[in-house]
């Protein structure tokens, strides 16, 4: 059963703009320790975030939960490259996340769903 979709786009500019503006606490605050560590493996590191940051924008309007913060939500790939979501706390229990997510040089643009077993 689908709980909720979302989607969203995100300019690469700005947000290397806030990575050069407000640099690790931006960073930091919104992205987790292990999405940090892949997003420096990757060639094109502001395009990978903003694909990230895009990712959970759609997580939060498909969850519609107001006390989610970003750090609650990881984006993280698996071994094949397919983009994965976890809840990192207890809100999410029970929900299945799915996302997609794409970049081009100035956009990077996610959807999510929301599913539960019945």
């Amino acid at each position: 059963m689908i709980l909720g979709t979302g989607v969203d786009i995100t300019e690469v500019s700005r947000l290397k703009k806030a990575i050069e503006k407000w640099g690790d606490s931006f960073l930091n605050r919104v992205f987790t320790d292990e999405e940090l560590k892949n997003a420096k493996t990757r060639g094109s590191l502001y395009q990978h975030l903003a694909g990230r940051f895009a990712a959970k924008e759609a997580v939060f309007k498909a969850l519609g939960d107001a006390n989610l913060s970003w750090k609650d939500v990881q984006i993280l790939n698996d071994k094949e490259g397919k983009p994965s979501c976890k809840i990192l706390n207890s809100r999410g229990k029970g929900a299945d996340v799915v996302v997609s997510i794409s970049h081009v040089k100035n956009y990077a643009v996610a959807n999510a769903i929301i599913t539960k077993t019945p």
